[in-house]
C-alpha cells in the first residue's frame, strides 16, 4: 500500500466506473417548478400536442392562402369578414373561398384557414369586408397544432440538466411532476496539522483551510448535498473514525491531504481497511493530482476519494473523477468544449498527463486563443483566472505555440 503504482486517468476512471457498477444514483419525483438545476432521470414524453391547436403568431386575418396569390399593394383582393375570434375561444365559423376572420396573436385559427395576413397589410373596405395587400403562403404567420411538441414524442431526455427553458416547456406540455436523480450526499474531510480556520489568527507555520470550502463549493456546483465537513489533525484514529462515520450517511467521502507517501499519510491505509474491496487506485499519472486514492465500499455504497492537499489539484481531481463519474451514472452530456490556439509553447510533464489551465480570449481573426496559466498546484488563484482546461496526453511532448487544443469550459 505504501508504493504508488500509478494508473493513467483513463485507467482510474474505468476502475472507478467498474467498482460502482451496482450503485444506484437514486431518483425522486419533484414538482416541475422545483426541478431547476436537477438532472432528469427518465425521458419525458408528451401526452398532448403543443400547441394544442393551430394558432396565429400575429394580429391579423385568417385566410385561405390560395385566395391571396398574385396580390400586391396595387392589386388587392377583397374578402368578406365572417367572424371576430376572441382569445381563449374556439372559432364558430369555417373559412371558405372569399372569406376571412379576424384573429388576435395567439388566437385559434378557424377551420378552412391555413395562413394569416398581418393587420398592417389589410384595410377596411366596408363594414363587412377588407382589402388584402399581401400574398401569403400556406402556414405563414401560423403555428400548427403539435408543431412545437407532438403527442408521444420525447421532448426532454434523461440526463438533461433542467434550465429555465426546460421548466417552461414542461409547463407548456402540462407536466406537473418530473423524476430527477437524487443529489449525492457528500462529506468533506481536510487533514493536516498546519490547517486553521478562516477566522483564526494566522501564526507561523499555519495555513488557512481551503479544501473544505473549495471542495464543498465544487460539490454544490453539481447539485450535491454537502452533509458534513471537518478539519482534522494528522491523527490516524481521528481520521479513521471520521471516515467511518461519514460512510454511514454519504455517497461520497472526500479526504484531502494525507494521500502521498509522507510519514503521516494515513488515508490510503484507512480507506483500504474500511472499504470491502479495498483501494484500487493509489496514484494517477497526471499533473497536478498524482497522489490520488480511490476506493469503493459496496456495503455502504460509498465512493472514497483521497485527494491531494494542494487546493487547485484537489479541485481539478474532483472535476476529473467525481464530477465525471456522476455524469456517467446519470447519462449527462460532458461539459462544453471549444477549440482554441495555444499562445505559447507548453512542455509535457514527462510520463504523466498534464491538466493545463487556460484563459481564453478572442483573437484578431475572430477565433479563440488560449493562454496557459502556469503556476504551482498549491496556488488557488490559477483556478480563478482559468476559463477552462485541456488535458495533454501522457505520450505527448507538449504543445507548440499556435497548436489547437480542445478547452473544456468550467
Amino acid at each position: 500500500m505504501r508504493l504508488l503504482k500509478v494508473d493513467t486517468l483513463e485507467e482510474a476512471r474505468n476502475k472507478l466506473l467498474k467498482a460502482v457498477a451496482g450503485k444506484d444514483p437514486g431518483t425522486e419525483n419533484v414538482g416541475f417548478a422545483e426541478s431547476l438545476g436537477r438532472i432528469v432521470a427518465e425521458d419525458i414524453e408528451a401526452v398532448e400536442n403543443v400547441p394544442g391547436f393551430t394558432k396565429s403568431t400575429v394580429d391579423g386575418y385568417a385566410v385561405k392562402a390560395a385566395n391571396t396569390q398574385g396580390v400586391s399593394e396595387s392589386v388587392p383582393v377583397f374578402l368578406d369578414v365572417v367572424d371576430e375570434i376572441r382569445m381563449g375561444e374556439a372559432p364558430e365559423k369555417t373559412i371558405r373561398d372569399g372569406q376571412t376572420s379576424y384573429v388576435p396573436t395567439g388566437g385559434m385559427l378557424p377551420e378552412g384557414a391555413d395562413a394569416v395576413v398581418m393587420i398592417e397589410h389589410t384595410e377596411k373596405f366596408d363594414e363587412k369586408s377588407i382589402a388584402v395587400y399581401d400574398a401569403v403562403s400556406d402556414g405563414r404567420n401560423v403555428i400548427r397544432e403539435g408543431e412545437d411538441i407532438g403527442r408521444g414524442s420525447v421532448f426532454i431526455k434523461r440526463g438533461t440538466r433542467v434550465r429555465p427553458q426546460e421548466v417552461g416547456v414542461m409547463a407548456s406540455a402540462g407536466v406537473s411532476h418530473v423524476k430527477v436523480f437524487r443529489p449525492w450526499r457528500i462529506s468533506v474531510i481536510s487533514t493536516g496539522d498546519e490547517l486553521i480556520g478562516v477566522n483564526e489568527e494566522l501564526a507561523a507555520g499555519k495555513t488557512r483551510d481551503i479544501n473544505t470550502h473549495s471542495l464543498s463549493a465544487s460539490a454544490a456546483k453539481y447539485g450535491f448535498e454537502v452533509i458534513g465537513t471537518s478539519v482534522l489533525k494528522d491523527d490516524r484514529g481521528l481520521i479513521k473514525e471520521a471516515i467511518k462515520e461519514a460512510m454511514a450517511v454519504s455517497d461520497v467521502v472526500l479526504v484531502s491531504g494525507g494521500s502521498s507517501q509522507g510519514e503521516k499519510d494515513y488515508t490510503a491505509d484507512i480507506m483500504d481497511e474500511l472499504s470491502d474491496a479495498g483501494v484500487f487506485t493509489h496514484g494517477i499519472a497526471i499533473k497536478p493530482g498524482k497522489p490520488t486514492i480511490l476506493a469503493y465500499d459496496g456495503a455502504s455504497g460509498t465512493v472514497l476519494a483521497g485527494l491531494p492537499g494542494h487546493p487547485a489539484a484537489a479541485v481539478m481531481i474532483f472535476e476529473l473523477l467525481i464530477g465525471w463519474l456522476y455524469r456517467q451514472l446519470t447519462d449527462q452530456r460532458e461539459p462544453r468544449a471549444i477549440t482554441a490556439r495555444v499562445t505559447e509553447n507548453v512542455a509535457a510533464a514527462g510520463g504523466k498527463a498534464t491538466c493545463l489551465l487556460l484563459e481564453l480570449r478572442l483573437g484578431s481573426d475572430g477565433t479563440y486563443e488560449a493562454e496557459p496559466i502556469l503556476g504551482k498546484s498549491g496556488l488557488m488563484t490559477t483556478l480563478t483566472r482559468a476559463d477552462g482546461y485541456a488535458v495533454i496526453d501522457t505520450n505527448s511532448e507538449g504543445l507548440k505555440q499556435g497548436e489547437t487544443v480542445s478547452v473544456v469550459l468550467f
